[in-house]
C-alpha cells in the first residue's frame, strides 16, 4: 500500500465522460483521456482493507487483483499493473467500458466514504497497456493435438477461445454474424465500446491460433452434430438472446421493435457505411418511448437522440430508486441506488429534463389506420413490497390512464433464456428457467463431451460474468481433455 492514509486525504474524483452536448453529435466513445496524475493519487484511496471484498464474489466476479493493480498504478508500475490485471480477466478494455463496477459497490472504503474509482483505473491500464504495445500475443509452446469448436463470439466464447489457444489446443469459433463479438460487437453501441478494441482482441486471438469463422448459424446452416465429429469437445456459448415480449393489445404495429434488433442494426450500419447505406430503424424526428430500463434502455435513448429523435421518454415498471442505499440493500450488496447514466444525462442536456417515468404500467399500443404506431396507452401502478421479503405486487391506480404519443417503440425487458434451436437438436436438459443445464464449475451439458457457458447457461447477465463462465468453462474443458490443467478459474459461481 503506497499511502496508507490516502483514503482519509483524498476524496473521490471520477474521469468524466464528453460534454453531454458535444458526445451526442458522433458515435464515438463518451470517454475522455484520463489525467493520469489523479489517477494514481485515485489508487492511493485503496485502503489496504483486512478483506479486499472489492475482488470477492460480491465485488468482482473474476476475482480481479485490484488492491495490488491500485497500489502498482499509485507508484507509476503501470506495466506491472496490466500484468496483474490480465492474471484474472482477458478483456480489462470490455469491463472497464461496459461492466457496471459492482467492485466498486463492495468497496469497503464505499461503507463510510465514496469507493475507490476502481472502474476509471482498470480502463487506464489497459489503454495505456495497448498504447504503449504491451499487448501482444501469447502463443502456446507446445500443442496438444486436441481440437474445441465454440459456438458463439460473445465474452464467454472469447475467453473461453483465449485460454484454450494458450492452453495448446486448436480452437474453432463459430459466429452467425458477419462479425466477431457476439454482443460487444452488435448489443453494445459503439459510444460505449468502440469496436477497434474489439476487433484488437480478435487479432491477438487469431495470432495465438484460433479460428474464427462467421455467417455460420451452427443448428440451422449445419448440424451441431457435425461439430461433435469434428472436434474433442464443443462449448455452447450462445447467449441468452430471446427478448422478453409485451404482448399487449397493439403489439404488431409498424413500429414497435425489440430494442436489440434496433441497436444491432444500427451499430452494423455504423460498421459497414457510417449509417449511410440507411439499413437501420431510424429515430429521426419521431417520438420514441422506450420501455424497459437498464443498460440496454439506457443505449436505446443515446441511440435515439444520436438519430435526432423529436422526444424520448423512457418506462419504468419499478418505482424510482432512493438516493442511499435501503435498509435491505446493505453493504457489500450491489446498491440498488438511482443513477444517471449517459444516456439520461444526454437526454435532460438535449431536452430539458430525465427521461424516466416511473411506477408505469404499458395497457396497449394504439395506431392509425395504415397499422403504425401512433401511441401508447398507459396507467400509474403502486407497488407493495412486503416486510417479510416475499415477492412484492402492484395494483393499478384508478384514474390515471394516459396516452403517450408515439412514432417508434422499442421493448427493453430483458431475455427469457437461450435460443431452442441447439439444444432440442442434442435433447439438451434445461433447467427451470429454460437455460441448458450445466453445473458451474464442470460446466458439462446432459450429453458427453458439450458444454455450455454465458449466458444460455446462467441467464442474462453482465460481461464480467461471461469472462467468468469462460474462463471456468476452458480449465474444464481443458482437464476433461488433458486430465490435467494449468488454467486458473473464478472461484464465484
Amino acid at each position: 500500500m503506497g499511502k496508507p492514509t490516502g483514503f482519509m486525504e483524498i476524496s473521490r474524483r471520477t474521469v468524466p465522460y464528453r460534454a453531454p452536448n458535444v458526445r451526442i453529435m458522433d458515435f464515438d466513445e463518451i470517454y475522455n483521456s484520463p489525467d493520469i496524475v489523479r489517477l494514481q493519487t485515485q489508487g492511493a484511496r485503496c485502503m489496504d482493507c483486512g478483506v479486499p471484498f472489492c475482488q470477492s464474489h460480491t465485488g468482482c466476479p473474476i476475482d480481479n487483483l485490484i488492491p495490488e493493480w491500485n497500489d502498482l498504478v499509485y507508484n507509476g508500475r503501470w506495466k506491472d499493473a496490466l500484468d496483474r490485471l490480465h492474471k484474472t480477466n482477458n478483456f480489462p478494455e470490455f469491463t472497464g467500458r461496459a461492466c457496471p463496477a459492482p467492485c466498486e459497490g463492495a468497496c469497503v472504503l464505499g461503507i463510510t466514504n465514496p469507493p475507490v474509482t476502481i472502474k476509471n483505473i482498470e480502463n487506464a491500464i489497459i489503454d495505456r497497456g495497448w498504447a504503449e504495445g504491451w499487448i501482444v500475443p501469447q502463443i502456446a509452446k507446445h500443442k496438444t493435438g486436441k481440437s474445441v469448436a465454440i459456438v458463439g463470439s460473445g465474452p464467454a466464447g472469447l475467453a473461453a477461445a483465449q485460454q484454450l489457444a494458450r492452453a495448446g489446443h486448436r480452437v474453432h469459433v463459430y459466429e452467425r454474424a458477419d462479425r466477431i463479438g457476439g454482443l460487444l460487437m452488435y448489443g453494445i453501441p459503439n459510444m460505449k465500446l468502440e469496436k477497434d478494441l474489439v476487433q484488437k482482441r480478435i487479432d491477438q486471438m487469431k495470432a495465438e491460433g484460433v479460428r474464427f469463422r462467421t455467417n455460420i448459424n451452427v443448428g440451422v446452416d449445419f448440424t451441431i452434430d457435425a461439430l461433435r465429429v469434428d472436434h474433442d469437445a464443443v462449448i455452447l456459448a450462445i447467449g441468452s438472446t430471446r427478448p422478453r415480449d409485451l404482448p399487449v393489445p397493439g403489439r404488431n404495429l409498424k413500429g414497435v421493435h425489440f430494442a436489440m434488433d434496433f441497436l444491432t442494426a444500427n451499430t452494423k450500419s455504423l460498421l459497414d457505411s457510417n449509417l449511410e447505406d440507411g439499413q437501420y430503424i431510424n429515430a429521426k424526428d419521431k417520438n420514441v418511448i422506450v420501455i424497459g430500463g437498464g443498460d440496454t434502455g439506457t443505449d436505446c435513448i443515446g441511440t435515439s437522440i444520436r438519430h435526432g429523435c423529436k422526444s424520448v421518454v423512457n418506462f419504468e415498471l419499478l418505482d424510482k430508486p432512493p438516493a442511499e442505499r435501503a435498509d435491505n440493500n446493505p453493504w457489500p450488496e450491489w446498491p440498488r441506488i438511482f443513477r444517471v447514466d449517459y444516456g439520461h444525462a444526454e437526454a435532460e442536456a438535449t431536452f430539458g429534463e430525465d427521461p424516466r417515468t416511473y411506477a408505469v404500467l404499458t395497457k396497449e399500443f394504439i395506431g392509425n389506420t395504415k397499422g403504425r404506431i401512433t401511441g401508447v396507452k398507459t396507467i400509474e401502478i403502486e407497488w407493495d413490497v412486503p416486510a417479510d421479503g416475499s415477492r412484492p405486487t402492484f395494483k393499478e391506480i384508478e384514474g390515471t390512464e394516459k396516452v403517450w404519443e408515439a412514432d417508434l417503440v422499442l421493448l427493453s425487458m430483458g431475455f427469457v433464456g437461450p435460443e431452442k434451436t441447439i439444444a432440442s437438436q442434442l435433447g439438451l436438459e434445461e433447467d427451470a428457467r429454460g437455460n441448458i443445464k450445466a453445473e458451474h464449475g464442470s460446466f458439462k451439458t446432459s450429453l458427453e463431451g458439450v458444454y455450455a457457458a454465458g449466458d444460455c447457461r446462467r441467464g442474462q447477465s453482465l460481461v464480467v460474468w461471461g469472462i467468468n463462465e469462460g474462463r471456468g468453462v476452458a480449465r474444464a474443458v481443458d482437464l476433461d481433455l488433458m486430465g490435467k490443467t494449468e488454467l486458473t478459474a473464478p472461484d464465484s459461481a
